[in-house]
């Protein structure tokens, strides 16, 4: 019994302190209102996105939305989530996964620089199943997603 309350404290222990983020951030030439619009047009995402295509649900708080992530070329899969807080031209917060096994909390956040934006994009993952993953290759996911958005949005500024 000794044995088996130590082996579930360690699981909940290093499923608790498992811990890594990816982080990209970009410049992008138009205001925020116009980056928050690309943002929120999730209908227009098959044109432009290479990286996240809303294949499910509505982008508003409370919602559960299913995507089909384009990691790379040869690697796709369906991420399901809930969106937990839309601050308008400012930020776009969704998370979801299993607790302590792997979860993830992403962030779209919107600086406003007069008329320019930098938009960052951050996602946090926690549990155990951190140990066992490289999220390098969502890193660069997201730094196509943002070039993506950057040259949306300027496109439409013109």
């Amino acid at each position: 019994m000794l044995i088996a309350t130590g082996i579930i404290l360690a699981i909940v222990v290093l499923g608790w302190a498992g811990k890594k983020s990816v982080h990209h951030s970009i410049e992008i030439d138009t205001p925020a209102e116009t980056v928050w619009g690309v943002l929120m047009d999730s209908d227009s995402y098959k044109e432009w996105n290479p990286v996240m295509n809303l294949l499910e649900g509505q982008i508003t708080p409370g919602t559960k939305v299913k995507y089909r992530f384009t990691q790379s070329e040869d690697n796709s899969y369906e991420i399901g989530s809930k969106v937990k807080t839309v601050e308008q031209n400012r930020l776009l917060n969704q998370g979801g996964g299993i607790p302590l096994i792997l979860n993830f909390d992403h962030k779209y956040i919107l600086e406003s620089k007069g008329s320019t934006t930098t938009l960052t994009i951050h996602e946090d993952y926690g549990g155990i199943g951190v140990y066992f993953w490289n999220p390098a290759p969502v890193q660069l996911a997201y730094a196509c997603l943002a070039e993506a958005i950057k040259a949306r949005s300027e496109k439409i500024a013109k």
